[in-house]
């Protein structure tokens, strides 16, 4: 009886749903009639085809071009270390670098600060060059008055005029580069090929920096040293120095206007 009663309540419930979905589908009266069929006057949708082919060259004119498409888009990718090898962004990387180990500083100023100020110095120093090689090479090419080879030619000119000029009182990797490559003594810059300048002008750049860097941390050292021997006469030898002689550094650097100095004798040794 209990069963005969269920499968009776399941039969109205579902009688119910029937009618409602009966009465959703049914529309009003006044509406108007539609269907879902497209119209002629729709169109499909255009997809662009892409294609890529490769193919073998057939003259030597698209080997060639190839070739220059290649080395095209290798020294575009390296065009940022390059830029930092042969202008004077190497040393200020490297002094600022020297100077941050020597007052013990971790943190502050971050890397991405010095190595800012730098660029921002060597744009200030290298802007004479900068606008040489643009009046003399890249805006002629740009106007259609000279071409590819002789626009690389004038843009190398005045890059080779500076890394020479900070080379010129000490030619020792000059010398070493054109030994090792068989070449002879070079007479004058002329004599030089670009492949022997660049890596000479890199060691040259990496033994000043070095040299300055050896002078700044000098004072530093011996303000550890005096801390420490206080520190030792005391007793205090759990107690890092560093911790203590590092606000004296700070205080005599700001004091002598350490970055006013750092930056003057950085472009003194750029352009005496």
């Amino acid at each position: 009886m209990i069963c005969g009663k269920k499968i009776i309540a399941i039969v109205l419930l579902m009688s119910l749903a029937l009618g409602i979905l009966s009465a959703q589908t049914t529309f009003p009266e006044g509406s108007v009639s539609g269907t879902t069929e497209m119209t002629n006057s729709i169109n499909d949708i255009d997809i662009p085809l892409i294609d890529l082919s490769i193919k073998n060259p057939e003259t030597n004119q698209e080997v060639a071009f190839s070739i220059q498409l290649m080395l095209l888009l290798t020294v575009l990718s390296l065009a940022p270390s390059i830029l930092i090898l042969v202008t004077c962004f190497l040393r200020f990387s490297i002094v600022l670098d020297f100077i941050k180990r020597a007052l013990s500083l971790q943190q502050v100023p971050p890397t991405a600060v010095l190595n800012g100020i730098a660029f921002f110095m060597t744009l200030f120093i290298m802007w004479p060059t900068f606008t040489s090689m643009y009046d003399n090479a890249f805006k002629p090419m740009a106007d259609g008055q000279i071409g590819l080879e002789e626009a690389y030619a004038n843009a190398e000119t005045p890059l080779r005029i500076f890394m020479y000029k900070q080379m010129s009182d000490d030619t020792d990797y000059i010398e070493l580069f054109m030994n090792m490559g068989g070449l002879g003594r070079p007479a004058t810059l002329a004599d030089v090929p670009t492949y022997v300048l660049i890596p000479s002008y890199i060691l040259h750049e990496l033994t000043v920096a070095f040299k300055i860097g050896i002078l700044l941390y000098l004072p530093f050292i011996i303000i550890d040293m005096v801390v420490a021997s206080i520190l030792m006469s005391m007793g205090m030898i759990m107690l890092p120095p560093v911790q203590i002689s590092m606000p004296f550094k700070l205080m005599v650097f700001v004091l002598v206007d350490g970055w006013g100095l750092l930056t003057q004798q950085l472009f003194n040794s750029i352009i005496p």
